[in-house]
């Protein structure tokens, strides 16, 4: 696996890096994050290794990370290939009703802010933050495609969303002929593995490429933080936010540095960073487009980019599958080969075998066509 080799994202024609740059930590704005230098040398490492992907969102840094990634593409005269991502939902201004959320007044005046922080014509992938929990996916969807029609946006995905409300939406995509989703932007690492459940055979079946976010669990997966019984795990981002209610930041638990001391062990026996180690699993896990990979400092970023340098043996791949398995929760007990088998009397076979050809039926004017 390469930096440079790029795959279609989901069923779209829009080929990506396998590890994308995220850019929440540019800027300074929340207290923590890479300065202007920092940030900028990040962008031309990434470039110069190959990768195409810049993931930024609006309200990254109150909007210094969109304009700090905007300004790097203008003087790098990458434009054109450079592959921009950005997200809106969230809202800047509290004492406005329609200041975020995802209907269709907050979506158009939020892509426009993006738009203007670049200095671009266009957004390459342009997706929903979070779901807000009230718009109808069609609203959100007709929006989106309304984007993509005016020339505005390219693609468009969603990230942190259930799965019914990805599902619905594509679906909707295909009965009208709007824009269907090509990504869903979603967490997932060791020590968070719930996309398994739904969004793996989601995106894989209906074409929405997987895009993750936090592939080292907001750091703690790197190795810097330790337990401790006075509450303080160490220096960094995951320590500074553990008083928000962000869950994103909520990591310590006996559970997660179960999985950090394992980690620290395989990484010892292949000669890596645990940093890398962990990039290297999510990117191999099945369905995974691409990565996001993000630092505060150049040397972090440059140590994530040689994840794909390697292979990591199935023997240590398997200890760190069975140290991070999620227990099952309702309905997913069911669907285990042992009940599949109350339901048929053998265990379900998987893919039918080479050869096998269901018989097909076609009415109306295709009949007899194949």
């Amino acid at each position: 696996m390469s930096l440079k080799q790029y795959y279609t994202l989901g069923n779209s024609g829009l080929r990506v890096s396998r590890l994308a740059l995220g850019t929440m930590t540019f800027g300074t704005d929340w207290g923590w994050g890479a300065d202007k230098a920092s940030a900028r040398e990040q962008f031309m490492a990434f470039t110069e290794a190959g990768g195409n992907l810049i993931d930024t969102a609006d309200l990254y840094t109150n909007g210094e990370s969109e304009r700090w990634v905007g300004e790097f593409v203008r003087d790098s005269g990458l434009r054109d290939k450079l592959v921009l991502a950005t997200k809106a939902s969230y809202s800047a201004d509290p004492s406005n009703p329609n200041g975020g959320g995802n209907g269709r007044k907050h979506l158009m005046r939020a892509l426009e802010g993006s738009l203007q922080r670049m200095g671009t014509d266009y957004i390459d992938l342009y997706l929903l933050h979070a779901w807000d929990m009230v718009t109808q996916p069609e609203e959100v969807l007709r929006t989106l495609d309304d984007a993509v029609r005016a020339g505005k946006v390219r693609h468009i995905g969603l990230s942190n969303v259930p799965a019914w409300y990805a599902s619905r939406m594509q679906a909707v995509a295909e009965l009208r002929g709007y824009e269907p989703l090509a990504a869903l932007q979603m967490e997932y690492s060791l020590a968070e593995r719930a996309i398994e459940n739904e969004f793996i055979g989601l995106g894989t079946r209906y074409g929405m490429g997987v895009m993750v976010w936090s592939p080292l669990a907001s750091g703690l997966l790197s190795g810097k933080y330790k337990p401790s019984t006075g509450g303080q795990f160490g220096e960094g981002r995951l320590q500074t936010m553990s008083g928000s209610n962000n869950p994103a930041f909520s990591k310590f638990s006996e559970r997660n540095f179960a999985i950090v001391a394992e980690l620290e062990k395989v990484a010892n026996e292949v000669g890596r960073s645990m940093a890398q180690v962990a990039v290297n699993w999510v990117a191999n896990r099945p369905g995974i487009a691409t990565v996001m990979v993000g630092a505060t400092k150049l040397a972090q970023l440059q140590d994530n980019l040689g994840a794909l340098d390697f292979e990591l043996p199935a023997a240590l791949r398997e200890r760190l599958d069975a140290v991070s398995a999620p227990a099952p929760g309702y309905p997913y007990t069911f669907f285990t080969p042992g009940m599949q088998t109350m339901l048929s009397g053998a265990a379900p076979l998987g893919d039918k075998p080479d050869g096998y050809q269901a018989p097909v039926r076609i009415s109306g004017p295709a009949a007899g066509v194949q």
